[in-house]
């Protein structure tokens, strides 16, 4: 992703009166190392129904893959091309750890058809903003671009950038009941 995305949130003042609390670059960017997905975090829940008081920005935090327990987050993600993205999945396999949360999340090393096989406890809104990005499941994949949605719920998945530009996707995760399969 060639600029950072600008994050605008409202909030009320003193006296309840709607205003603009956060605008500027979005501050909580991650990134493993070369190759590696970056991942910008925009917003975070901890509860259904949400919190709108205050001005707490509850992306200061350290990165975690899944929402929190009842909770939702929304990131924008830029995937490169496998070409540079493969390797750096080998080498976080090689490195990898428990994110803390101690909830679904982590790779999933059995699956030989891409590096990048996970699963998390939530449904997942993923909308491509540009590019194009290969969905995979343990069985099929199909090819998103520009525009499309995938409504990701709770399954075993990868992503696959097979072109030579990265991929842009926004994701909104919402906890949810993990499938026992």
């Amino acid at each position: 992703m060639s600029s950072p995305v600008r994050r605008v949130v409202s909030g009320h003042n003193a006296q309840g009166k709607s205003c603009f609390i956060f605008d500027g670059p979005a501050p909580h960017v991650y990134q493993r190392g070369p190759g590696s997905s970056l991942v910008i975090e925009l917003w975070d829940t901890s509860a259904t129904p949400a919190d709108n008081t205050g001005e707490h920005d509850p992306t200061d935090r350290a990165f975690r893959l899944p929402p929190p327990k009842n909770g939702s987050v929304f990131r924008v993600i830029s995937y490169p091309p496998d070409k540079e993205r493969r390797a750096a999945l080998e080498r976080e396999h090689a490195t990898s750890h428990d994110d803390g949360t101690g909830r679904a999340g982590a790779l999933d090393r059995s699956n030989a058809r891409h590096p990048g096989f996970h699963k998390t406890a939530s449904i997942d809104y993923a909308i491509v903003l540009s590019g194009e990005i290969w969905a995979l499941m343990d069985e099929g994949e199909v090819l998103l671009k520009q525009g499309d949605v995938l409504v990701q719920r709770g399954t075993n998945h990868a992503w696959s950038n097979r072109a030579d530009a990265p991929a842009v996707l926004a994701f909104v995760l919402i906890d949810a009941e993990p499938v026992m399969a």
